[in-house]
C-alpha cells in the first residue's frame, strides 16, 4: 500500500532529525535554546518535521483508503506541525514531551491500522 509506505517514509525523517533534538535537550525543563548546538538540531528538526506532516497528509489524501489509516495519519501530521511550532516558539521541555508523546501515539495507531490492512508503516 503506497500511502502506508510514504506515512513510514515520514516516520523515518522525522524520527531522525527531531530525535537530534531530543538528545540535545534531553532532560532539561528549559533548554538553552541558545546552545548553537540545540538551535541547529532545532531548525533541522522543525524542517523535518514540517516536510514530514506534509508528506504524511498527502498519504492520508490517497483515494480510497480506509477511514481508519486515513485518521491517525492526519492525526500525526498535525500533532507533527503542533510539535514543529513549540519547537519555533522555544517550548520547555515539559510541552515538547507532551506533544511528541502524542505524535508517538498517532503513529502506533496508523501503523497498527496498515499492519491490519496487510501492510506496514
Amino acid at each position: 500500500m503506497t500511502a502506508c509506505t510514504a506515512f513510514a517514509d515520514a516516520l523515518d525523517n522525522a524520527s531522525v532529525f527531531y530525535g537530534d533534538f531530543a538528545d540535545t535537550i534531553d532532560g532539561t525543563a528549559r533548554p538553552d535554546y541558545s546552545d548553537p548546538v540545540v538551535s541547529m538540531t532545532n531548525v533541522s528538526g522543525r524542517t523535518a518535521l514540517r516536510e514530514s506532516a506534509a508528506q504524511a497528509m498527502s498519504a492520508a489524501g490517497t483515494p480510497g483508503l480506509s477511514p481508519d489509516i486515513v485518521g491517525p495519519m492526519r492525526s500525526w501530521s498535525l500533532d507533527a506541525t503542533k510539535l514543529l511550532v513549540k519547537m519555533g516558539l522555544r517550548g520547555s521541555g515539559d510541552t515538547l514531551n507532551v506533544t511528541a508523546n502524542e505524535l508517538n501515539e498517532d503513529a502506533h495507531n496508523a501503523q497498527m491500522a496498515c499492519a491490519l490492512a496487510g501492510t506496514h508503516a
